[in-house]
């Protein structure tokens, strides 16, 4: 049985074996039991994945082309797949699993936003983006690509930015480069006054980031608060930990 691909659902399939290795062997330096594939796609990953040994394995694709395709030429995999969008389920495990994917690139952010969602449920995962957004995900303040994604995702997450992946590798091939990249739940998050204020002050800060602090979160301090020398910086030079300390000192709303 073959498959078709689908520019609608911005698919880019992995045919690069030596990537996929690459990917599982990432996967393996965090050990787990619950393992969930975003995409499998044709499966290039997957059959992989399906070897591991001791491991429940779920799998989420939108396509019922590609879940029928995997059902035919992975006959294990039946009763396994969720046929609906990553975006659109419910955890899928009771307890803590880890996630994986060769993720669409057109909502790559969201899942992204997804996965800090679960926090509490996915202490690791392995996925390869559009290489703009993996880098987005890993980069520190100062950089220009630092932003509310680099902040709110390292706030609850370690991010290692892992390896490139040429658009060669794919069927098609994409017009951008990709990167894979591992999240790593952290065991100590930054001290904020609550997770809403905090998503809040960072979000106001970068909606107008070539703005001096104090002209772009104005309306969450108050006039003595913005005193303050640090409102003189930009919201890109600010680290994490920053943002999160700053949280405490942020007007109190109902």
């Amino acid at each position: 049985m073959e498959y078709i691909l689908k520019k609608s659902l911005g698919q880019h399939f992995l045919k690069d074996e030596n990537v996929c290795i690459k990917i599982v062997d990432e996967l393996k330096q965090h050990p787990f039991i619950n393992l969930l594939e975003v995409g499998p796609g044709g499966g290039a990953l997957t059959k992989y994945l399906l070897k591991l040994p001791e491991i429940h394995f779920k799998a989420v694709e939108l396509d019922l082309d590609k879940v029928e395709y995997l059902e035919s030429t992975y006959p294990e995999i039946k009763g396994k797949i969720t046929p609906k969008s990553f975006l659109d389920i419910d955890p899928p495990f009771e307890n803590e699993f880890t996630v994986v994917g060769n993720f669409p690139y057109n909502i790559s952010t969201q899942i992204l936003f997804r996965i800090l969602e679960w926090k509490e449920k996915v202490p690791v995962m392995v996925g390869m983006f559009q290489k703009e957004v993996a880098e987005r995900a890993a980069s520190k303040e100062g950089n220009k690509v630092y932003g509310v994604l680099s902040v709110l995702v390292q706030a609850f997450f370690r991010v290692e930015y892992l390896f490139d992946v040429d658009p060669t590798c794919f069927t098609p091939p994409p017009k951008v480069m990709s990167g894979v990249i591992r999240l790593v739940r952290r065991n100590h998050v930054p001290e904020m006054k609550s997770e809403k204020a905090f998503f809040n002050l960072v979000k106001t800060a970068f909606n107008q980031r070539r703005k001096t602090l104090r002209n772009a979160v104005r309306g969450l301090f108050t006039e003595e608060e913005l005193k303050d020398e640090l409102f003189n910086k930009r919201a890109e030079v600010l680290s994490v930990n920053d943002f999160a300390a700053l949280t405490f000192r942020m007007k109190q709303f109902n």
